[in-house]
């Protein structure tokens, strides 16, 4: 009898342990930066792609991992050649998710070596194609983001610092290197995935010739510089020319008209002096004043000097009794 109670309680334990067993295998557990595929006989049955709990069957089903996060993929820098023939250095990485998991398991084995190794191919074959469609100076000025630039006359508003366009000038706009290299990207949504961004991290130069463009451009750039110093020099001797011609004109009309005003006050002093000789009652006086001022001239300046008159003299008059 304890025998026989032994030996039920043991497959009890074993029929409990096969449960729990079965219970776990049935169970899927999908989290929320992940797909799970539910595979029987190794063909996909479905894909779950929202995180939670969810069941299959036991032992006939199983369950494969796909990334759902953002996945990030350094590329191996790469030498590729400019349309002017020259070489540079790109170093990017890229910013890709799975979008399809079955379209993914499907054409690269559900591998994120094998997408990768798709991507890598991918973007150094649109990175060839930009780079070798521009010159050097056109990829160092679009390394850092879009560019504009306008193309015929334009004026800058020294306030506000803007520029002024006239009829004849448009304003034209250059794409990032990164941009340009998005759309040369190739078909890779038929693996299942989304490239959401490639970015140039580095862009350098072999180091056998990049002392020598390196002279090149600052040897260019000082060109630039001269040619704005010397067009500033144009400008500002226009504007020296300018005002000294203004100033000129202001004080020449300036002296004309002062000129005109010592005239008229002459002109006004000889009237009101022959006005005053032209009466009898004043011409005296203004004898007698006359003769006082032409004495205190002779006088001026040194204390010993003596003024000598003859009689008739209209001075000597004033002095006699």
């Amino acid at each position: 009898m304890d025998s026989k109670k032994k030996t039920y309680g043991f497959f009890k334990y074993i029929l409990a342990l096969l449960i729990l067993f079965l219970l776990g295998n049935s169970l899927v557990i999908c989290k929320e930066n992940e797909y799970k595929l539910i595979r029987q006989f190794g063909r996909v049955q479905r894909v779950v792609s929202t995180s939670g709990l969810s069941f299959k069957i036991p032992l006939i089903q199983t369950t494969d991992t796909v990334p759902k996060a953002i996945l990030l993929y350094d590329l191996p820098a790469s030498d590729v050649i400019t349309s002017d023939k020259k070489s540079m250095i790109v170093d990017s990485y890229v910013l890709w998710r799975v979008t399809d998991p079955l379209t993914f398991t499907q054409t690269l084995a559900n591998s994120v070596y094998n997408a990768e190794n798709r991507i890598n191919a991918l973007v150094y074959n649109a990175t060839k194609n930009t780079v070798s469609s521009m010159t050097q100076d056109e990829i160092i000025k679009s390394r850092d983001g879009k560019m504009t630039v306008t193309a015929g006359e334009a004026e800058t508003d020294v306030e506000s610092n803007d520029l002024i366009l006239d009829d004849s000038t448009e304003e034209v706009q250059i794409k990032s290197l990164t941009e340009e290299i998005m759309e040369q990207l190739g078909d890779y949504e038929q693996y299942g995935i989304e490239i959401l961004a490639v970015e140039v991290k580095k862009l350098d130069l072999p180091d056998d010739n990049k002392q020598a463009v390196y002279t090149r451009m600052i040897s260019e750039r000082e060109n630039i510089a001269a040619q704005y110093t010397a067009e500033g020099e144009s400008q500002a001797q226009i504007i020296r020319n300018t005002t000294d011609k203004e100033v000129s004109i202001v004080l020449s009309e300036a002296n004309a008209q002062a000129e005109q005003l010592v005239a008229e006050g002459e002109a006004e002093y000889m009237r009101i002096l022959s006005d005053a000789y032209a009466d009898e009652s004043r011409s005296e006086f203004y004898s007698f004043v006359r003769s006082l001022d032409a004495a205190r001239e002779s006088l001026a300046g040194s204390d010993d000097k003596t003024l000598i008159l003859p009689p008739d003299s209209p001075i000597a008059k004033i002095f006699s009794p």
